[in-house]
């Protein structure tokens, strides 16, 4: 089901010799780009003809009604509402431990510089609601926003045609949980250009920032809207990679390789080892369990597309090497000594260590953040996290004194750089 590349007799850049599901943004940017730029000029009546053409239901005002809010959270099975509420409460308790100080820095008597960190006052979260509705992507968002002070709060999710017109119920019901009371009935890329230019008109305030996963769609949009807006990432379709040794047991490899197959048929699920008889044992595994799942024809498609392999290396050293220039959005070690082996990991979204960690554990309830870089990025961007929502801002208070002191080291950069009226600015303030 896996087709294999051999890297055990030459080596080969893996960034080239794994590819990608073929995902074309570029390409999207154009299908969208009227989307978003009649939203920009003619606000929700343009959102609510593009969810009538591309979801099939009418939206005559978008902002979901407290009562069904709270008629979502009230309907909730109890055993679902006990897995949100300790998924928040692991997810708060990892992401409050992240949230930065201010410092203050003495770089001269008289001169400090103090690094603040000041919340993003209203952030716009996206969360899908197509193959599968993810509730647990409203945690993930959620969560480090309010620990971050984020003020305001809007979730856009796209509206269900079963629920007249409603996003889907356990999402709702997520946002209650957490309080979030700002919930639009809106997906795709007219969510985005929603969040990103609002309607005053139709008491829609745009946002400043943008987070949250969604399709090729939604990332062109967000393409589009950055610089009016920040976003976080142009999130591809998702991937695991697996570098594992003898000791992986490969019925645990195969049903994890399978459980990021099941988000899309452009999934990338890879096995890197350097155990023929491991990667044999996980291609048995995968014949197995594939027969036994719900979604056979989109996991089928997804371990035998182009983006899932199994690549063979001559040693855990090499698998190294491989996994760090996949970069992938989750990355699994199982392997002898996976700490050591997972600490030398430079380039991942999240890296699960041994055998006990499965991707799913941090879909859900390791109390990490799911929202994490696709596509190579995770070699220079990090995942969803409390930083996402902050912005540095520095104090620099002088006294005279000080100011006197270093007077003559900016005037001499002020005159090697042919920009007299800086110096000027120093030299009016000194003792005369």
């Amino acid at each position: 089901m896996l087709r294999r590349i051999d890297l055990t007799v030459e080596a080969a850049d893996p960034r080239q010799v794994l590819p990608r599901a073929r995902v074309d943004i570029g390409a999207a940017v154009g299908a969208v780009a009227p989307i978003v730029s009649g939203v920009q000029v003619r606000g929700y009546p343009a959102v609510r003809e593009a969810t009538l053409r591309f979801d099939g239901v009418d939206v005559p005002a978008p902002r979901v009604p407290a009562a069904a809010l709270a008629e979502a959270l009230a309907a909730l099975d109890p055993t679902v509402r006990a897995a949100l509420t300790e998924s928040i409460r692991r997810v708060r308790l990892v992401h409050e431990a992240q949230r930065r100080q201010s410092v203050d820095v003495t770089v001269v008597p008289g001169g400090t510089v103090t690094e603040r960190w000041i919340p993003i006052q209203r952030v716009g979260l996206y969360v899908p609601g197509g193959l599968a509705p993810l509730a647990s992507s409203v945690v993930m968002n959620v969560v480090p926003a309010q620990v971050a002070g984020v003020e305001s709060l809007v979730v856009s999710s796209p509206p269900q045609r079963d629920r007249e017109g409603q996003p889907d119920a356990t999402i709702l019901a997520a946002c209650a949980l957490l309080g979030v009371a700002e919930v639009y009935a809106v997906g795709g890329a007219q969510a985005v250009a929603l969040l990103a230019y609002g309607d005053s008109s139709a008491g829609i305030a745009p946002v400043e920032l943008i987070t949250g996963p969604g399709n090729v769609y939604v990332a062109a949009a967000k393409r589009l809207v950055r610089g009016v807006v920040a976003v976080d990432t142009e999130a591809g379709p998702t991937e695991i990679a697996v570098l594992a040794d003898r000791t992986a047991d490969p019925v645990h490899v195969a049903a994890d390789l399978i459980s990021q197959a099941e988000h899309d048929v452009l999934a990338a699920s890879v096995l890197v080892t350097d155990s023929i008889a491991l990667a044999d044992a996980v291609e048995v595994e995968l014949a197995r369990q594939v027969e036994l799942t719900k979604h056979v024809e989109r996991i089928r498609a997804a371990l035998s597309g182009e983006q899932s392999a199994t690549v063979l290396v001559r040693d855990i050293e090499q698998g190294l090497h491989v996994v760090n220039g996949y970069a992938a959005e989750h990355l699994e070690v199982i392997t002898a000594d996976a700490r050591r082996v997972a600490e030398r990991v430079r380039s991942a979204g999240c890296v699960f260590v041994g055998p006990h960690a499965p991707v799913s554990l941090g879909d859900y309830c390791a109390g990490s953040n799911h929202v994490l870089p696709t596509g190579g990025a995770a070699t220079y961007t990090s995942g969803l996290s409390v930083q996402t929502f902050l912005r540095g801002v520095h104090l620099v208070e002088y006294d005279s004194e000080a100011l006197t002191e270093v007077a003559p080291h900016v005037l001499a950069l002020a005159d090697a750089e042919d920009l007299p009226a800086h110096g000027t600015a120093i030299s009016v303030r000194l003792p005369r």
